[in-house]
């Protein structure tokens, strides 16, 4: 199972903007210039992300992007259902009644544990969480001098 490039980019341009959370409006071009990021498929991401009321936008000249609400409000599993949709592994974990044999399934059984524990550990996590751990790793790279190249 993996998530798709709009599930990661998504993911993404979320966690930049909450990174400048309280700077205003964030430019598309900023977010792709930072995150290395089509500017042209990240601005699709953030009109879905925009529907699904998870970002707000402004226009004009001091216009751009912000999140809807704090990043401690935001629930990663938000962003993966708005961009993804569901995650279960096998279409049967969303649809048992579709499929007779599940309650006999032991593949069903192992497709929904793993459906609830991806579940589990997106709704446990915050943007402002992610935020916190990205602000980590960069200090850490900072300290150890780390250029990231390799």
């Amino acid at each position: 199972m993996k998530i798709s490039t709009r599930g990661r980019y998504g993911t993404t341009a979320m966690l930049d903007l909450a990174l400048h959370y309280g700077e205003g409006p964030v430019l598309v071009r900023d977010i792709a210039r930072r995150q290395n990021i089509s500017e042209r498929y990240l601005e699709h991401l953030l009109i879905s992300l925009k529907v699904a009321g998870m970002v707000r936008s402004t226009r004009g000249r001091r216009g751009g992007f912000t999140l809807a609400k704090p990043p401690a409000h935001v629930r990663l599993s938000e962003i993966i259902q708005a961009m993804e949709g569901s995650l279960a592994p096998a279409d049967c974990v969303d649809s048992p009644q579709a499929y007779p044999q599940t309650a006999l399934c032991a593949i069903y059984d192992l497709w929904a544990e793993m459906k609830t524990a991806l579940d589990r550990i997106l709704e446990s996590t915050t943007l402002e969480a992610l935020a916190e751990r990205q602000k980590r790793k960069w200090s850490l790279k900072q300290s150890t001098g780390d250029t990231g190249d390799r």
